[in-house]
């Protein structure tokens, strides 16, 4: 998924640079899908219909989705950097969290 505060049109624009084969990106959520609360939108993950102990967020700010603040993984914002490599480096923490759910532990160990 991709979830954006973004209007369509530019989460579109987004999804043509990041999946232009379109074969990694099923979901595209944009503004509309957010909550507007006093002029700001922000990212409500309940909306993804999944049970949020095994779902996380990578963003570049927490104001995106306060209610789920426990999900959240910051990221440093992308600025269209090609040899930006900072989501790689979070592919061992996203398999270890991967691994923790498929046991059922919630990644807790000897609990």
């Amino acid at each position: 998924f991709i979830y954006t505060t973004a209007k369509k049109d530019y989460a579109k624009k987004l999804l043509e640079v990041l999946d232009p084969k379109k074969k990694l990106i099923r979901h595209c959520l944009s503004q509309s899908d957010c909550v507007c609360s006093q002029g700001c939108y922000w990212k409500d993950l309940t909306c993804l219909g999944r049970d949020l102990a095994k779902t996380v967020a990578l963003d570049h700010t927490m104001q995106g989705f306060p209610a789920q603040a426990a999900n959240w993984i910051p990221v440093p914002p992308w600025s269209g950097d090609p040899q930006d490599e900072e989501l790689l480096r979070l592919i061992p923490v996203l398999g270890r969290l991967g691994q923790a759910v498929g046991r059922g532990d919630g990644g807790r160990r000897g609990t």
